[in-house]
């Protein structure tokens, strides 16, 4: 069996105000509609998830809302700049099929290059600009199987690739 999983960070937020806390900033119009696009795209490429786990920081929660699917998000304070040990832990704990998980720069980019077995060519993995997107496929039974470099890329995409297109 395998699983799948849908590694996204959190898009745009603002910083209009900058007496907000990190942790309660919003998103901006360019990363709604870049949330946006990347849920549209994730459904044009048939990766549903029916399960989501996500930092509860306010940006993360929109992220989240805004992909549109018809799962319920499982909001976490321990992914709120969780480094990519944690990442692993919570996701070695998940039970769906295709989970998408949300998070924070610099413990997703680093999450995603320990989980690749290979590392895709795009220019901007390794960066993992707002709102990127990794799809990994796991030959593994279970979340509790998965360790890092154990992870197939089926794709990497940015939303910027996806407005523009």
């Amino acid at each position: 069996m395998a699983l799948r999983l849908i590694l996204t960070r959190h898009a745009k937020s603002s910083w209009k105000q900058l007496d907000l806390p990190d942790h309660a900033r919003p998103l901006n119009k360019r990363g709604r509609a870049s949330t946006e696009a990347i849920g549209d795209w994730l459904r044009s490429e048939n990766w549903v998830p029916d399960e989501m786990l996500s930092s509860d920081a306010a940006r993360t929660r929109e992220t989240a809302e805004l992909m549109g699917f018809d799962v319920d998000p499982v909001f976490l304070a321990a992914l709120y700049h969780a480094g990519s040990t944690m990442m692993l832990k919570h996701l070695q704990s998940a039970t769906g099929a295709t989970v998408v998980m949300i998070g924070h720069n610099p413990g997703i980019a680093e999450f995603a290059e320990r989980l690749a077995r290979d590392l895709p060519a795009h220019r901007r993995f390794l960066d993992y600009p707002t709102c990127a997107t990794t799809l990994f496929e796991f030959d593994a039974d279970t979340w509790a199987d998965v360790s890092f470099g154990t992870g197939k890329v089926r794709d990497f995409v940015i939303p910027r690739e996806l407005v523009a297109a």
